[in-house]
């Protein structure tokens, strides 16, 4: 309910503007908070695929089921590539020069034509992509590059 104020002036009469009316501000003022949460909502809209990497899931078994056998087929750059020209498919090291041809060998038998490529964080973006090349030369559909998530230590 509104207050009624009395001026200051005692009598009360008319010189004074008369009684003033105020209301209390025990309303909240929305407008401010909507705002706010439109703006977070959209920083989050953005930031939220660029944090996907992926859940922990728990799948369930069936009886009839085949296995899948195929295993990521993993090429390490390693730090000295730049001097050595070396790179290391599985567990054996090979010159870069006959990756293309070793990366079709590896994958003659298989359905699925992807390799993964870990380079050391010290690795230039040429010399990645120098190999990303020699791979593609190779008839390999999809390269994918290996990272760690941010806070965690490498192996």
């Amino acid at each position: 309910m509104p207050k009624v104020h009395q001026n200051g002036h005692g009598g009360g009469g008319r010189r004074g503007r008369g009684a003033r009316v105020s209301t209390s501000l025990a309303e909240i003022n929305v407008i401010p908070l909507v705002d706010v949460m439109l703006v977070l909502l959209i920083i989050f809209m953005v930031a939220a695929p660029m944090m996907t990497q992926g859940m922990q899931v728990n799948l369930p078994q069936a009886r009839r089921a085949t296995p899948v056998t195929a295993e990521p087929i993993y090429i390490t750059v390693p730090a000295n590539f730049s001097k050595a020209r070396q790179v290391q498919i599985g567990n054996e090291t090979i010159g870069v020069d006959i990756l293309s041809e070793r990366a079709k060998q590896t994958l003659l038998g298989r359905d699925d034509k992807s390799l993964f490529v870990r380079a050391d964080g010290s690795v230039t973006y040429d010399d990645l992509v120098f190999v990303i090349d020699r791979l593609k030369e190779g008839g390999i559909e999809r390269v994918g590059l290996i990272t760690v998530p941010m806070g965690t230590r490498s192996r």
